[in-house]
């Protein structure tokens, strides 16, 4: 198949974009600059110059394919809701380029939304559509896309990550470097689930190959790994203290991070390994985080 990938130059775009090229697809990889544009061609995609906010770009880079998968999210989490219905409008765009047809949407949106209850790990069938979290935003357009016939599912991420960046916990990594001190809330015991870079590539290729409309996919290799150790891995690698934060001077500590250091973001992939006959063979988080490098 001939895949639309928006991101493609990106973190996890990159990683996708190779994937399907090593497993025979084509690609047209969405980039606004040049050396993106040099980077996909060097990977053997094409190359579809264009943005996010250029919906109809996007609508025209949908119509050429046998398929989407849609990674590209504008990550300035002072702009979150923003970004997050910005995101709305980019998958409402592509879907409409879409419908009538059963060529596959593979969104992306994050594990915490199938959470059912404080401290109980997200699951890929519970869905709330009143949950507070604005990338909601992205499953709201999805499931209104299904209605409509789109052949629209979702690939829900944990914290990505590979030496050079672990989704949350790099502003967390950088965070510490410039407080001197590596923190946690309260006891540490929430939790955070995990996925390799690599692993969480096929998920998106398994789910674009083998994905049912409307079905939910979680791209997480572990469960959950506790705050508190996340925090210690950082401590040594940057030779700082490692304390516990009172929830309530979490803010005050963590800025925009507060929210996210409070939360239990644990989350299961029984059912997408079941369904996606996916199992991940990536390095785990803490091997990755310690092979960061903290001095540079």
């Amino acid at each position: 198949m001939r895949i639309f990938v928006t991101g493609a130059t990106g973190f996890i775009g990159t990683e996708i974009v190779q994937e399907l090229i090593n497993t025979g697809h084509q690609v047209l990889g969405l980039t606004r600059s040049e050396a993106g544009a040099q980077s996909l061609a060097a990977m053997g995609a094409d190359v579809h110059r264009g943005e996010l906010s250029d919906l109809e770009g996007l609508r025209l880079g949908a119509s050429l394919v046998d398929g989407v998968i849609h990674t590209a999210f504008n990550h300035d989490f002072s702009k979150f809701v923003a970004n997050s219905q910005a995101d709305r409008q980019a998958i409402e765009a592509m879907g409409s380029a879409l419908q009538g047809s059963d060529r596959p949407f593979i969104i992306t949106s994050v594990a915490v939304l199938g959470t059912p209850a404080r401290g109980k790990p997200a699951t890929e069938d519970h869905y709330n559509p009143d949950h507070p979290n604005p990338r909601n935003a992205a499953e709201l357009a999805g499931a209104a896309l299904v209605q409509r016939g789109v052949n629209v599912s979702v690939v829900r991420l944990p914290q990505v990550h590979s030496p050079v960046k672990q989704g949350l916990i790099t502003p967390l990594i950088e965070l510490a470097r410039e407080k001197g001190v590596s923190a946690y809330i309260d006891d540490g015991l929430n939790r955070w689930a995990a996925v390799h870079l690599s692993d969480a590539a096929r998920v998106y290729v398994l789910a674009l190959e083998k994905g049912v409309a409307g079905s939910r996919y979680h791209a997480v290799a572990e469960e959950g790994i506790a705050l508190r150790t996340i925090a210690e891995v950082i401590g040594r690698g940057l030779n700082v203290p490692v304390k516990s934060i009172a929830a309530a001077d979490a803010a005050a500590h963590f800025g925009w991070l507060g929210a996210f250091v409070c939360t239990d973001m644990s989350a299961s992939s029984a059912l997408t390994r079941e369904r996606l006959g996916w199992q991940p063979t990536g390095p785990e988080l803490i091997a990755d985080l310690e092979q960061v490098r903290y001095a540079s």
